[in-house]
């Protein structure tokens, strides 16, 4: 194996139990249990979750605010939900907001914080990120005639440029904009310490957590961070995305909004009625994660250990993956070897196959992989890849071992 195997951590369920979770599991394709590798495109999702979605739907849906029952009990769910994603980020629940989806929120977020910034002023964004971190950015540039600036990446290491972070921030950066993980080559990089030369300069710092927080547990402190946000789809939740924002930031900042609508953070972030059933559900698969820890504790606490646990696994799926493919003549994989910061995300191409072929092809084993850019087009540009990008497989929770080598036996049996 490329990497020793990884210290154990226990969790409550085996993966029996976790994958009895998942009635999509059950699905079949080609006479084949069907194996998702499309979690980084979006996870799969519990029966708990669905259960929650529901039981909110026919039991208690209403508009908030008003002084009927219905009301009342959508009101304590949400604040509930800001109480649960709080647990989660490790922040308070004045700081969680809610949206459509990342990209959504950034949009928002970018908007409000350009009306406060003057032409000249710089924004750095990453070659690394998906454009959902680096398109909103872009347009709030247009507009105001800001400077963006671009961490380039290293297409060795698959890393940012070493140092070339600090090089771009200045006395004019007024946002630094970079993304935890890489959700086309699974690259982890240091956000604390890109944080920290942001504030050293004086800039606000926003992290792109969505490819990041199914794998790393998030730690908003630790990170230091001043916004971060993530999708719930990613881990095993509903379409919702979570906005962790600074509350005395967010007090003052000039978004677009509605006179009538809440002046207090966080709720002055949410333009209109918000997706009830998505938020339960959101908050429903932050208390999956946590119920997957051995014994008892705190919900953070729980959730720490649950993470830990994922991650050992996830190592052992990583260099299963990697090494299988490596094995396989015209295979080229993309990305950190296991063993370094990254997540259970690898991207691979074969050779006189485009990446559609390769993936059309795996369907008759019954394995779902994805190909493409995944909107991190800059990331397949810079590698010379194209718009035909890579193949990607991702581990979740619920992945097996015999589903990588499900995975892996397919790719060899392609002819080319």
């Amino acid at each position: 194996m490329t990497t020793a195997t990884p210290t154990r951590t226990p969790v409550a369920r085996s993966l029996d139990a976790i994958r009895a979770d998942f009635p999509a599991l059950a699905r079949h394709e080609q006479g084949h249990p069907v194996a998702y590798f499309d979690g980084p495109g979006g996870t799969q999702v519990p029966r708990a979750v669905g259960d929650a979605m529901t039981s909110y739907l026919y039991q208690h849906n209403a508009n908030t605010h008003w002084a009927y029952p219905t009301s009342a009990e959508t009101d304590a769910l949400l604040a509930d939900a800001r109480v649960t994603f709080a647990d989660f980020f490790n922040a308070t629940p004045a700081d969680v907001s809610f949206g459509n989806n990342m990209t959504t929120i950034a949009f928002h977020l970018a908007r409000g914080l350009a009306r406060g910034w003057r032409e000249g002023d710089e924004i750095v964004v990453t070659e690394l990120d998906h454009h959902a971190n680096v398109g909103p950015w872009r347009a709030v540039a247009r507009d105001r005639g800001l400077v963006v600036r671009s961490v380039p990446l290293d297409t060795t290491t698959f890393r940012h440029q070493a140092n070339a972070l600090a090089g771009l921030v200045g006395k004019r950066t007024r946002m630094v904009a970079i993304g935890a993980a890489s959700n086309a080559l699974g690259t982890i990089t240091d956000v604390a310490e890109a944080c920290a030369i942001a504030r050293a300069a004086g800039a606000l710092s926003f992290v792109d957590a969505v490819h990041y927080a199914p794998h790393e547990l998030v730690d908003v402190r630790a990170i230091g961070c001043d916004f971060l946000a993530c999708s719930s789809y990613k881990f095993y939740g509903p379409h919702a995305g979570i906005l962790y924002a600074r509350a005395d930031l967010v007090q003052g900042l000039d978004v677009p909004k509605l006179d009538p609508a809440p002046e207090e953070a966080p709720e002055r972030l949410e333009t209109g009625t918000q997706n009830h059933e998505g938020i339960v559900g959101a908050a429903a698969a932050v208390d999956y994660l946590a119920s997957l820890a051995d014994g008892e504790g705190t919900r953070r606490a729980r959730l720490a250990r649950a993470y830990a646990a994922l991650h050992a696994r996830g190592e052992l799926l990583t260099a299963r993956l990697w090494d299988g493919l490596s094995a396989i003549d015209g295979v080229t994989l993309y990305g950190p070897p296991p063993g370094t910061p990254r997540t259970p995300t690898i991207v691979f191409t074969v050779r006189g196959r485009s990446t559609e072929d390769v993936a059309k092809a795996l369907v008759q084993r019954g394995v779902y992989a994805s190909n493409g850019d995944f909107y991190a087009a800059t990331v397949t540009e810079r590698l010379g890849r194209g718009a035909d990008g890579f193949v990607r497989a991702g581990a979740a929770c619920y992945t097996s071992a015999d589903e990588v080598d499900r995975l892996v036996a397919g790719v060899g049996e392609l002819e080319w």
